[in-house]
């Protein structure tokens, strides 16, 4: 029943989108009412067989389509065993067990679709989030467009409470953004203007807090904003491309259950013929073979089996499609159930990816403001990204008022600044800069720095005159979720978590010990990363790494899952990814690994009650044990029970 052609029940809706489960509970009706004029009225038995072939028509209308068209090639799957049995039923007089075999079926089947369905929904809700037209501003003037009008570095303006028609960045105005819809972040994003949008970086590198995407929504403020992408290019488009590729990736489990069903629906049918001539063997009449023969028919089909997986996958697809995360197939969501072992980069991923100042250290004659005045001044006439950083930390914290009065400053490659401050020398850099400027470094100060180096700080020295008058450190921050997921991780199941990271392994080791990491590996470079990442693989089998997709693509490919933090507006972390993460949370990790676990388990059960009930049946049915309306029961009923246990999925969440 798995993987059945849709076509068919577009072609067939003759009473809407619910057709296929109309007809199965009209097959019901009409068998109830064949039983009924059949076990309580005297009224003619043309009556109720009427009645009988009435829910035969309904019942087998939908899977004889289907058997139909798979015949011609030659393939004899599950309907046409079912279609096989139901015929047979009416060939032996019992009509009311063939009409409850195809009211079960027809049940089963609409339930599957259902399933199926209901499990697409959430992911097929994309394709109508993006808005049909843009208000777009040209030569001054406001026009509609449709969507697939918009050209790159075109302007939209976005009314409040509309949502957004393109991926690009916000150029004037500032509001909040409901990001749900794409990232599944439950809380909405303050985005601000963008001041400066010439040489603008890669899309995925512009700072998030300008970015928006094409099926967001906008809160209470007007905006303008810059079309970076084109409609067909968008996140969400390539979200919906990459969900319907999906369904094509079979789990490893999937597959299996394919190869089974592809021989043993032959078997099967086999089988069932020679029981058909049992008589010729053993002592019982013609119609007693063939009896048996349908029973076992019945009791053998895999029905429950070859939905028991995909209904599954697809909901646990689907349930986290809903939180924001996109799974590439069955194989990357059963191989995130097995795993045990986590690699992390660190930048970005574990850490904040920005570097924060951490200690303003004054020495000598100054006290912290007056330090903080100097470097505040010297660091933000420079253009490197750790000076702007400690300049914006710097103003946030002491509120200084910029006076101008340092000037001449001078980058020193690989060594720090110089500059002047009042007119004398100001240095702020390692301590190779100071010693070729002809300053001391003793060695009480070369004690503080390495205090904060042991401690994964960076730190640089800052020398007026010709004295050293403080220390300046920065670090990359962890995430403040970072600790709290990997404590929930560890109480999921996974028992090794480890950083892999280009940074001074005393960096690696402190933040290991700040978030509660199993190991940290430091200064290791890309190809290092896939060395450590086989290492891993050689130990635990089978590891989950977790990065940008862009910076550690070989080592995340070379993992058993890849998964992507952030995805959202990364072409390449969309691509390469098994998992991406549309937001920059790593706290949804734990649900991603609890859903896929939660998935495995469930596949599991499904094929152990899939199988169990035809390895129950199949020899009380051959030994003529029981008769097929509890074979009908048994075997229909363990198809509508795997269903529903698979549609759990789609309320999961993590405890």
């Amino acid at each position: 029943m798995a993987n059945k052609e849709q076509t068919t029940h577009v072609n067939h809706q003759i009473l809407g989108k619910k057709t296929e489960l109309y007809f199965a509970i009209l097959c019901g009706v009409f068998l109830f009412i064949g039983f009924l004029i059949e076990k309580l009225t005297g009224l003619a038995d043309w009556m109720s067989l009427l009645s009988y072939i009435i829910s035969y028509c309904f019942g087998g209308y939908f899977i004889t389509i289907e058997a139909s068209k798979k015949i011609p090639k030659g393939e004899f799957d599950i309907d046409f065993l079912m279609i096989a049995a139901a015929a047979g039923a009416a060939y032996i007089g019992s009509w009311a067990e063939g009409a409850l075999l195809l009211f079960l079926f027809s049940l089963g089947h609409a339930l599957e679709h259902y399933a199926m369905k209901k499990a697409k929904k959430s992911i097929e809700a994309l394709g109508n989030i993006s808005p049909k037209t843009a208000l777009i501003k040209r030569n001054g003037k406001l026009e509609e467009v449709s969507i697939e009008a918009l050209k790159i570095d075109d302007v939209i303006i976005v009314k409040p409470n509309t949502k957004i028609a393109a991926d690009g960045i916000i150029i004037s105005g500032s509001s909040t953004i409901n990001q749900a819809p794409i990232t599944g972040e439950s809380i909405p994003v303050d985005k601000t203007f963008i001041e400066n949008t010439t040489n603008l970086p890669e899309f995925k590198d512009i700072d998030k807090t300008h970015v928006v995407f094409a099926g967001t929504i906008n809160g209470d403020s007007s905006i303008e904003v810059l079309v970076l992408k084109l409609t067909k290019d968008s996140t969400v488009s390539r979200l919906i491309n990459m969900v319907s590729e999906v369904e094509a990736q079979k789990s490893p489990t999937q597959r299996l259950t394919k190869k089974f069903e592809k021989w043993y629906v032959p078997i099967v049918i086999l089988v069932v013929i020679l029981l058909c001539f049992a008589f010729l063997i053993i002592d019982e009449s013609f119609n007693t073979s063939i009896y048996r023969a349908i029973t076992v028919l019945v009791a053998a089909s895999p029905c429950a089996l070859a939905i028991s997986t995909p209904s599954a996958v697809l909901s646990g697809i689907a349930r986290a499609a809903q939180k924001g995360v996109l799974i590439k197939g069955g194989k990357a969501l059963e191989d995130l159930g097995e795993i045990t072992t986590i690699a992390f980069d660190k930048t970005g991923t574990l850490t904040e990816g920005k570097p924060k100042l951490t200690n303003l250290i004054p020495l000598k004659d100054f006290d912290e403001e007056a330090l903080a005045k100097l470097v505040l001044e010297v660091e933000s006439l420079s253009n490197h990204p750790l000076a702007q950083a400690i300049a914006n930390d710097l103003k946030i914290k002491y509120s200084i008022e910029f006076h101008n009065n340092a000037s001449n400053v001078n980058a020193i490659q690989g060594k720090g600044i110089q500059a002047k401050y009042h007119g004398h020398k100001v240095f702020v850099g390692n301590v190779k800069l100071m010693e070729d400027s002809g300053i001391i470094v003793d060695d009480t100060i070369r004690s503080k720095m390495d205090d904060l180096l042991q401690h994964g700080h960076t730190v640089m020295l800052v020398a007026f005159k010709t004295e050293i008058v403080g220390l300046i450190s920065v670090m990359d921050l962890p995430r403040k979720t970072a600790t709290s997921t990997l404590k929930r991780l560890k109480e999921i199941g996974i028992k090794h978590m480890i950083m892999l990271t280009g940074d001074h392994q005393n960096v690696g080791n402190a933040i290991a010990k700040q978030i509660g990491l199993t190991e940290a590996k430091g200064n290791l470079l890309p190809e290092d990363k896939v060395e450590a990442i086989k290492l891993l693989i050689k130990r635990d089998k089978k590891i989950a790494m977790v990065g940008d997709g862009v910076n550690d693509a070989p080592a995340m490919a070379l993992s058993t899952v890849s998964i992507a933090m952030g995805a959202a507006g990364s072409d390449v972390a969309l691509e390469t990814a098994d998992v991406a993460l549309m937001s920059d949370k790593i706290e949804n990790l734990p649900f991603v690994i609890g859903l896929s676990r939660a998935s495995k388990r469930i596949i599991k059960q499904n094929i152990f009650i899939s199988l169990g009930v035809v390895v129950l049946l199949v020899p009380i049915t051959i030994l003529g044990l029981t008769n097929i309306g509890v074979a009908v029961a048994f075997h229909e009923g363990s198809t509508i029970v795997v269903v529903l246990n698979a549609l759990r999925l789609l309320r999961y969440k993590i405890h």
